[in-house]
């Protein structure tokens, strides 16, 4: 290179070939710096699949990147000099290659991206921050949107960006004469419904590699890495995208709701991990679901689900996560403070579909919405579980969880403890819900038409419990104020009996050992 080169860092979730901080780029004084550091793989303990995900689609990135002609300098773990921190690795890589400018695209997550807007004052080089335009809604965008509104609903939002991008849109219309077909989107399994298999990627040399290296640095995290089969390329991650347009999306919209014991993917896309990492563009996912309906290939309502998760959904929890940081992290609006149960770690549990969707956690780093939303996530909003352990988690436990995708959905979604901002109520169930949208209760040891004393569904009492003891707060709620009138016509004695059961239960929990959550001392 005959003059400085400008550094362009790409972070572990940036894996996309037309980055910003690329685009228009020459290859002649570009120096790309990819760095695997300490600091981010264990922050929390993340699941063993989730760091072999993010390194081998960096490494394999990083390859293309070279095949390609790009001056790339990647740092490894095992780097013996390896500081640690994208903010040490970059001051490394500075003096290693003399730049006169460093540009960056903005972090996800809110605390790397305050590390970034230190390095103008660290670093002796001009340092550009560039936004991420991979969105459909920048973050400036959505706070213009959010500007003097009293709440926040996702729906207005969803129907502002099909209205940006023209997706499903018939002359300022929705395609449809409707907006949202989630009601066509509920219905319970049929027995013997069983959804093709998605594709399996059987791991190479270099992901055999990153296997080794967690198995032998982070052994003691959560996760099994028996099943890693997820795409580690873009062009693993198209091989998937075509097979779910292909075999899923028909029956995706109806059955997106529904649970089966032992089908951990259902008819869901299993494309979470490869968009968050940035080898797939959701607006290009969202075309080729409308060319299927287009092509009468798959229904509307499986089509608009679709496209609403990630135009609407996906892209509202960001904008919202933006517009809250740094205080979201410590929402706790219902005062939950009761430990997480060590079965969310064991699965040891007689409770049939908690135990279920923590094995698919275990093996697969996945469990789908319904799962994490209305089964764990359920549980722990009525059984009054920390927001803060239960963030950690998400946070752990997913190949696909970021920060600013995960703690949204957890603390604002999943517990209300934003007391609403998100959410228009709390998305509490009895155990009646997940009788009707799964087969978990058939073979269980508690029964969902039990509503109190020995044998019944701890869902059951454990939401009236809920119910009672955020009475307060709630009733005032148009969503769910009326509950209120059902609990009250049952009368003291029927009343205690829930409380009584509920109280039993919540004091058999056995608290979690912190050290599945915290980090692993580096020495």
């Amino acid at each position: 290179m005959a003059s400085r080169p400008i550094l362009f860092p790409i972070l572990g979730d940036q894996l996309t070939r037309d980055l910003a901080s690329l685009r228009g780029r020459t290859k002649d004084d570009t120096v790309i710096l990819m760095m695997e550091v300490w600091d981010e793989a264990t922050y929390v303990k993340h699941h063993k699949q989730k760091i072999v995900l993010i390194f081998s689609a960096m490494r394999h990135f990083a390859a293309e990147l070279r095949d390609a002609g790009w001056t790339v300098d990647y740092v490894e773990l095992t780097d013996p000099d390896n500081a640690g921190s994208f903010t040490g690795e970059v001051a490394r890589a500075i003096e290693r290659h003399d730049p006169r400018a460093v540009h960056v695209v903005e972090a996800g997550e809110w605390r790397v991206q305050q590390a970034i807007e230190e390095w103008a004052d660290k670093f002796d080089c001009a340092v550009e921050i560039l936004p991420d335009d991979r969105f459909v809604c920048s973050i400036g965008e959505f706070r213009e949107w959010a500007e003097d509104r009293d709440t926040l609903r996702m729906e207005f939002f969803y129907r502002e960006m099909r209205r940006k991008t023209g997706l499903l849109m018939d002359d300022g219309k929705p395609t449809g004469g409707e907006w949202n077909f989630d009601a066509e989107n509920r219905k319970p399994p049929k027995e013997g419904l069983e959804a093709p298999q998605r594709p399996l990627f059987e791991p190479d040399d270099i992901t055999q590699e990153c296997i080794d290296l967690v198995e032998e640095t982070f052994g003691d995290h959560f996760g099994s890495l028996v099943s890693f089969h997820w795409p580690v390329t873009r062009d693993q991650a198209e091989e998937a995208a075509d097979a779910f347009f292909a075999e899923r999306i028909e029956c995706f919209g109806p059955y997106q709701d529904a649970m089966v014991h032992g089908q951990d993917d259902m008819f869901h896309s299993m494309l979470s991990t490869s968009i968050n990492l940035g080898l797939l563009d959701p607006l290009e996912l969202c075309e080729r679901a409308q060319q299927a309906y287009k092509d009468g290939k798959a229904p509307l309502n499986s089509v608009e689900g679709f496209i609403r998760q990630l135009i609407g959904w996906r892209e509202y929890v960001r904008g919202f996560y933006w517009l809250h940081m740094p205080h979201l992290q410590r929402a706790n609006a219902l005062n939950a403070q009761r430990g997480l149960p060590e079965f969310f770690w064991t699965g040891e549990t007689e409770m049939r579909c908690l135990a279920d969707c923590v094995r698919s956690t275990h093996e697969n780093a996945h469990a789908h919405h319904i799962q994490r939303l209305m089964v764990l996530g359920n549980f722990c909003l009525i059984a009054g579980i920390s927001p803060r352990e239960v963030q950690d988690w998400y946070l752990v436990v997913y190949a696909d969880a970021y920060e600013w995708v995960e703690l949204p959905n957890v603390a604002a979604m999943i517990l209300y403890a934003d007391g609403g901002k998100l959410a228009s109520k709390p998305y509490a169930a009895s155990g009646n819900y997940i009788n009707t949208m799964s087969n978990y209760c058939a073979d269980c040891t508690y029964s969902p038409s039990k509503k109190t004393g020995e044998g019944a569904c701890p869902f059951n009492p454990l939401y009236w419990h809920f119910m009672h003891r955020h009475r307060d707060m709630l009733e005032s709620n148009h969503r769910i104020g009326r509950i209120y009138s059902n609990w009250d016509r049952m009368g003291p004695e029927k009343q205690s009996a829930y409380l009584e059961t509920a109280e039993k239960f919540l004091v058999s929990l056995q608290p979690a050992d912190k050290n599945w959550v915290h980090a692993t001392d580096r020495s």
